[in-house]
């Protein structure tokens, strides 16, 4: 089977997701409109009428009646996000002037919930592209392909596999249409209750807006340079802090919670787990403000809550530089970050999920190294007992997915360093790096305009590798090299 045979398999659903998600992206068109910013609108018109003629075009592509391997699924998921970052990175050339480059990390950044900003000055860009950088965070946050599903109400083997490829996606009804379906009733439901929440602290409802989308997307995008500092506000850092832990929590739970099912609510795992790691970051970072940054208590607690929240929940909100503080504190955040939040809700990182089932692995492995072959140990999780055949899968392929995390790090730090030499510590570039790759948006400051083009690239990777979970990339390119035929 050649190459055009085998992405005509896919090529009529990443068409229609194209065509679909094109209808979502003329929301900004509207912020034009009401600020008048009409030399903004050909600008970002450019978005929704590129993806719905590219589209099109996948769509009228000669189709077989072949289901997709789950090696095309993953290919086709990877492709749409690499499209989206392409074409949403036009307006950012066409009507702010950015360099392309600079404007398809901007695109990525948003569409992945990362949040590092390559803009020039962000109190200078229009209110069009500013609602833009907002809206691709907000829908990126439960996934492009997700949306698209759901919305459409499509099922099948085929639209089934690329929803549970796109990662962030946890099943807790009987087909991926109806739990797509759930998980946005509930995400809308959750923004309009955030939006609500944080205008309690005085700010514009235009600020209101912006920061509740993206922090219930658990994105970061500011529509100030300086962030959240701009506003000088203590209450208003407080209130983002349960919007941010909603965003990071798994969605099911608000299910549950509808379902009146609270036995589910408070056996969940990832939940305890993110609390946990709450309080111990909190006591770790804010022991470090006061002991090596010399912050006064009060000050450090502010710092230390804010700034492990964020961590823990992937959300790219600051209220200081990590440039500043002592290189051990610096690693206590890379920990929190590396982790993240939840499977099935819109943070990053390796995910909770993973680090329990790590933990359970490597405990169960050990306990047979210590029995007699013969005697059976059980491996449980989440309350059920696993095959041990099941079991040594599914632990091999979650260390496998950690594993590669890291050799990830590891290399792009390495290239990076070499490529933009800088005063700036090895522990902070690091920092930048875990940052982006694991969709969280914090930065110490290394992230400018001025990097390299191959820095520039790399993040745009490592975000993308992030947000996908790492093996949809790579099966893109083995895809693209060798094809999908074994």
């Amino acid at each position: 089977m050649d190459r055009i045979e085998q992405f005509s398999i896919i090529a009529d659903d990443v068409g229609n997701i194209l065509r679909f998600i094109s209808i979502g992206t003329c929301l900004p068109l509207v912020i034009a409109i009401l600020y008048a910013e009409w030399n903004m609108i050909l600008p970002m018109a450019t978005v929704p009428v590129t993806l719905f003629l590219l589209g099109t075009l996948l769509v009228r592509m000669p189709s077989t009646s072949r289901d997709a391997r789950l090696s095309q699924a993953l290919f086709a998921v990877a492709l749409i996000w690499l499209i989206c970052s392409i074409v949403g990175a036009l307006p950012f050339t066409l009507g702010a002037g950015m360099p392309y480059l600079d404007a398809v990390f901007e695109a990525m950044s948003g569409w992945t919930d990362t949040g590092l900003t390559l803009m020039p000055s962000v109190d200078d860009t229009p209110h069009t592209l500013l609602f833009w950088r907002s809206l691709m965070q907000w829908l990126g946050g439960l996934g492009i392909v997700a949306f698209t599903i759901s919305m459409a109400t499509r099922s099948g083997i085929t639209p089934s596999r690329l929803y549970r490829s796109e990662g962030r996606t946890e099943a807790f009804m009987p087909s991926v249409v109806a739990t797509g379906l759930q998980m946005w009733k509930i995400y809308i439901i959750l923004t309009v209750i955030s939006i609500a929440l944080i205008k309690l602290s005085g700010i514009p409802v235009w600020d209101a807006l912006n920061i509740a989308m993206v922090a219930i997307a658990t994105g970061g995008f500011s529509v100030h340079s300086a962030g959240i500092p701009y506003y000088e506000n203590a209450l208003l850092e407080l209130l983002i802090i349960p919007v941010m832990i909603a965003g990071a929590l798994p969605f099911k739970l608000y299910y549950f919670a509808y379902r009146k099912e609270r036995k589910l609510i408070f056996s969940d795992e990832q939940a305890k787990l993110l609390f946990i790691l709450i309080a111990v970051g909190l006591v770790v970072v804010t022991f470090d403000l006061v002991n090596l940054t010399g912050l006064d208590i009060g000050t450090a607690l502010r710092q230390g809550l804010f700034m492990t929240v964020a961590a823990v929940t992937s959300t790219g909100f600051q209220v200081t530089s990590p440039h500043i503080w002592a290189n051990v504190t610096v690693l206590s955040l890379i920990s929190l970050m590396l982790v993240g939040g939840s499977s099935g809700s819109t943070a990053g990182g390796i995910k909770l999920s993973r680090i329990a089932l790590a933990y359970r692995g490597l405990i169960w492995w050990f306990k047979r190294t210590f029995v007699s072959g013969k005697v059976l140990i059980p491996f449980k999780y989440e309350g059920k007992v696993i095959p041990k055949n099941v079991a040594e899968l599914e632990v091999s392929k979650n260390m496998l997915i950690i594993i590669l995390y890291i050799l990830v790090i590891f290399i792009v730090s390495i290239i990076v360093m070499h490529m933009d030499p800088s005063d700036f510590d090895t522990s902070n570039i690091i920092f930048e790096i875990v940052s982006a790759i694991c969709n969280n948006g914090i930065s110490s400051g290394f992230v400018t305009p001025d990097m390299s083009p191959v820095s520039k690239i790399c993040f745009i990777l490592v975000m993308w590798i992030g947000r996908l979970e790492i093996m949809p990339v790579i099966v893109f390119f083995m895809g693209l090299i060798r094809g999908f035929d074994r």
